[in-house]
């Protein structure tokens, strides 16, 4: 389902920011958004020192704090980002102005090693800010740092909510038109909600089903909601994947394998294409069930991870183009 991240920046906990966030939490919800708030003051995350080592090696020399362990892969499999915080001296705080600033390993993966993120044509960003005055440039600090930092993490920055003179606790509470705004916005995302759920699985999820997830994603993210599991979870992804599809120009950095049965409690696909995993991969009656009996280039030679990956594209694009004008999947296409 589509998975939203709001990224509370506030360091009160149940302020005006949080009641903000979690009314349009809530609401995308209710429509069945898979949603995840993280209180950003609890984290750790060491600032941005200006290194340049991200856009030498593509990744931050910082490595074994909560946003190498938890925020950048999130930020990856996030289909929305909403980025929150009251305003301090015309911009964001201190505790989530260091994740901004952190995101410049996702923008020298960008820009500077010229990989994209297979979910940046569709992702979207959202801001919601509040300020105690009612100046009229209140925000505009705010704004141009939120447009950077959706481009860094691969989001189109696609609408904001925004109060001023909101200072005391409660004062968001009786509000006239926040309801209102929270409905107009979270609108604005049912293209998303609506879109057919595949999920690309094999055993470990470390390779063959995120390069067939990525490859959708990529192609046809505003139409497929592209979901990748695994039966037995690798501990981490298949870093020759990350190689092969990077040849493609697709970033695979930052991924997770994610269990079968954690992707099947909050869904029901519409089709499940298998790698070539048996019995060990689900069976769902009433879903369209595919199985592209691919070999596994885990332990292989590149030349084998590359075939493989090939293979997958051209399956990918014939799987899209078996839709029609509605989006409905025609036919099973193995």
């Amino acid at each position: 389902m589509m998975y939203v991240l709001g990224l509370q920046g506030s360091p009160r906990a149940k302020g005006n920011t949080n009641f903000l966030l979690d009314g349009l939490l809530d609401d995308l919800k209710e429509k069945g958004a898979d949603t995840q708030k993280i209180h950003v003051r609890r984290l750790r995350v060491e600032p941005c020192i200006g290194c340049g080592y991200c856009e030498e090696k593509g990744i931050c020399v910082f490595a074994d704090d909560d946003m190498a362990a938890r925020i950048y892969s999130m930020l990856r499999r996030a289909d929305v980002v909403i980025l929150a915080g009251p305003v301090y001296f015309y911009n964001f705080p201190a505790h989530i102005k260091a994740v901004i600033d952190r995101t410049q390993a996702l923008w020298s993966r960008k820009y500077r090693l010229d990989l994209e993120d297979p979910g940046r044509p569709w992702r979207k960003g959202l801001l919601l800010s509040v300020g105690a005055t009612r100046g009229k440039n209140l925000f505009d600090g705010m704004k141009l740092t939120a447009r950077y930092f959706f481009d860094a993490v691969g989001a189109d920055y696609t609408d904001s909510i925004v109060y001023r003179r909101i200072e005391a606790p409660g004062d968001l509470t009786n509000h006239p038109g926040v309801a209102d705004d929270i409905q107009s916005c979270a609108a604005n995302l049912d293209s998303l909600l609506a879109r057919k759920k595949i999920l690309f699985a094999c055993r470990e999820n470390a390779c063959r089903s995120q390069m067939a997830a990525g490859f959708a994603r990529h192609l046809a993210g505003g139409r497929i909601d592209a979901l990748s599991a695994g039966s037995t979870p690798a501990p981490a992804v298949n870093p020759m994947m990350q190689e092969a599809m990077g040849e493609k120009g697709l970033d695979m950095v930052h991924l997770s394998p994610r269990s079968i049965d954690d992707v099947l409690s909050g869904i029901r696909p519409d089709m499940i294409v298998t790698m070539g995993c048996g019995e060990q991969c689900p069976y769902i009656p009433g879903v369209s069930h595919v199985d592209w009996d691919l070999p596994d280039p885990a332990g292989q030679s590149m030349d084998v991870m590359r075939q493989v990956r090939d293979e997958i594209e051209h399956r990918v694009r014939q799987l899209i183009d078996n839709q029609d004008g509605s989006g409905s999947l025609l036919k099973e296409n193995s």
